[in-house]
This record gives structure tokens, sequence and C-alpha cells, in this order.
């Protein structure tokens, strides 16, 4: 019988955290589960334990220990060896959010916190870490063990920045799908997660958002894997299911009346997934989100968007004097101009503008949408 992957490493966080709790170091608390990960996957095949957290509660103590022996003072492996749980239900603590705190320590890196997350609480090996962030495994070793060197030494209940953990949770999200790890699905798993540990308006705002953003990923492409614009998607293939809770989220959290930044991108995704047609999107509205995201955030990105929304609500024009505001070397900004332009009838000054944002476009396949559109423009016959 094979090992179910997902129920392994949602077990994790809980192992990792009586370890902490007992004394370990966080560093080597972390090596010994994932040391029982692969054992529970080489031996749970031939008969799974009847708790299987118990099973790697104990299997990772012992591998503690062992690398304790190795350079600990006889006293202390003493001391620990007394120690060692015996036979029965491991205990019903959750320590899941304070290692959610511990992996987003503000001290780290943001890409080191991402690894370490994923790697702590999501109980992926650094080989899939490494391989989803396109990097040498050797590098995101040394990366990971930095982050848990840096961490060893904070109090495991002291009490952390929730805004930092989901800063790093939707770091995860947007890097989407890489190789043979869907990362925007690990980042929903770890944010259900958090929220079934912790009662907060912008954990459901952050996890609506992801479900509502991630509802439409399977209209994002064509078949020759080329980007589809928001308003040219077929939204027959958007996820209802994923839509439907992620709003249902959405509204429970906006009920508390606590606005947040998650909060108010979820409300401008649910608008956008609420319109049969592109041209029935309430665009007046999430203008009205936009300016509340931005009084939220104060974010330059935020009001290029805003930009684009104010554009489709109040014409072309107004959507330029929005933007003429901003810093023309924001990410991104030549194609938002570009594409107000075309709308406002200047197809030449547009294909200058779609061609100047390919040759600045973080990725390829957003270089190639960019390129046809100003290979489109140009291709048109002159007036």
């Amino acid at each position: 019988m094979p090992v179910d992957e997902l129920r392994l490493r949602s077990i994790v966080p809980g192992v990792l955290g009586v370890l902490v709790r007992r004394g370990a170091d966080f560093a080597a608390a972390e090596d010994a589960v994932q040391e029982a990960l692969i054992e529970a996957v080489r031996v749970w095949p031939e008969g799974p334990p009847r708790d299987p957290k118990a099973w790697l509660v104990t299997v990772a103590w012992r591998r503690f220990l062992d690398a304790t022996r190795a350079d600990a003072a006889r006293r202390r492996r003493e001391e620990l060896v007394e120690e060692e749980p015996g036979p029965g239900p491991a205990p019903g603590t959750d320590d899941t959010l304070q290692l959610y705190f511990l992996c987003a320590h503000p001290s780290l890196t943001p890409s080191s916190a991402v690894a370490l997350t994923l790697r702590a609480i999501g109980g992926l090996t650094t080989r899939q870490i490494a391989r989803a962030y396109l990097v040498p495994e050797a590098t995101m070793a040394q990366r990971i063990s930095r982050a848990k060197r840096t961490v060893s030494g904070v109090p495991f209940d002291r009490p952390g920045d929730v805004s930092t953990v989901l800063r790093v949770l939707y770091l995860v999200f947007n890097e989407g799908y890489s190789g043979d790890l869907d990362l925007a699905a690990e980042a929903i798993r770890l944010t259900r997660q958090l929220a079934a540990a912790i009662d907060h308006p912008e954990v459901a705002g952050l996890l609506a958002l992801m479900l509502l953003n991630h509802a439409r990923r399977a209209a994002r492409t064509a078949p020759d894997g080329s980007l589809v614009p928001l308003a040219e998607q077929d939204r027959g293939r958007w996820d209802t299911t994923a839509i439907a809770e992620g709003v249902r989220i959405l509204q429970a959290a906006l009920a508390r009346d606590r606005l947040g930044e998650y909060q108010a991108q979820a409300a401008i995704a649910a608008l956008h997934a609420d319109a049969p047609t592109a041209s029935e999107t309430d665009w007046v509205q999430i203008v009205e989100w936009y300016d509340e995201l931005a009084r939220l955030t104060d974010s330059p990105v935020v009001r290029l968007n805003r930009a684009v929304a104010v554009g489709e609500a109040d014409g072309p024009r107004a959507g330029l004097a929005a933007l003429a505001e901003l810093d023309g070397a924001l990410p991104r900004y030549a194609a938002v101009a570009a594409y107000l332009h075309e709308r406002d009838g200047d197809p030449e000054r547009a294909a200058q503008l779609y061609a100047e944002a390919a040759r600045k476009a973080p990725n390829l396949a957003e270089r190639d949408h960019l390129t046809r559109q100003a290979a489109r423009l140009n291709s048109r016959p002159q007036q």
C-alpha cells in the first residue's frame, strides 16, 4: 500500500513541534524529522502504524538522540535518553502556528524563509525545493542550513508576526507551478493549515485570494503555452467550486470588519470571478477596492493596477492620467501604458510601448505575449 504523501507531510509540523518543545535544537530536530519521514516512506507500505504521528515522534526523537550522542556530554546524553517517549499516542499540543512564526522570522531573507517553510512545515525534501526554484540542490541545502542556524536560538514560544508569515506564503503561491512540484497548490495547503491553527481575518483573506486566483489557472494558458489575458479567457474553464469556496471564506472574513490587504485583493478577484463575461465586470467597484488597497499598502504596484481599472471604468484617458502620477520605472509600467494607449486609439505608440515592455519582461511567457502584441499592432494596415 503506497504512502499517502500529503497526509504524511501534514503531520510534520506537529512532530517537529514535539521535538523542539522537549528541548531539541530546531536545526537538529528538523534534520531528525526528515530522517523519520524517509524511514516512513520505506517501511509504512508494508505495515502503516495505527498512530502515524506517534510513530514519527518516536523515530525522529531516536534519530535526534543518535546525533546528540556523538557530540554531547555524558550527563546530558543520559538526561535525553531518560526523556525518550514511551509507546502510546503523541501529545495533543499543536505547535503549527509557532513553527510558521519561526520559519518566517524577520531576520531571514524572503528566499530563506520560503525554503525553510517548505522544508520544516511543508515536509518537502531539499531536492524537491531546489527543483522548484531551479537552483542546484547544494545551493538550496546551504540556504536551508543557514536559515535553520539563524532561528535555532529563537525562543519557541515567542509571539510571531502574522503579516510576515502571510507574505512568505504568498511568495510561495506566486511561484505557481515549477517542475514536478505545484507550489501554488502547496501554498494553498499550508494556508489552510494555518487557518486551522489561527482565527485571523487576514489569514482567511489570503486563503480566499489564493483560491480565487487558482480557480482561473486552467484558462490562463493556451494549448501552445502562450498567455491568455483575463479578458480573453474561457470562463467555462474556471473552477467554480474553488470560486464558491473563496467567496464564502472572503464574505466571512469581511463580516468581521477588520479589513486587510489580502481581503481587499480577494474582493477584487471575487468581482472578476463574479462577472459572466469580461464586458460585465464591475470596474467601478473594482476601482473602489483598489482605493482601499492603496490606502492599506501605499504600494506603487497597487496604484499601477488601479490605473488599469480606472481606464476600464472611466475610459483610457482617465487611466493614462492616473498612470502619469506614477514612476515610469515601475515593473510592467510600459505594458499598462501600451494597453491604455491602444484603447485610446494610438496603435503606433502602443506598439512601441509593447516592444519596450517585452524587453523588460520578467519571464519568457510574458515576453512572448508582449512581443506578439507589438507585432499585431505593427502589422495593421496604415490608416
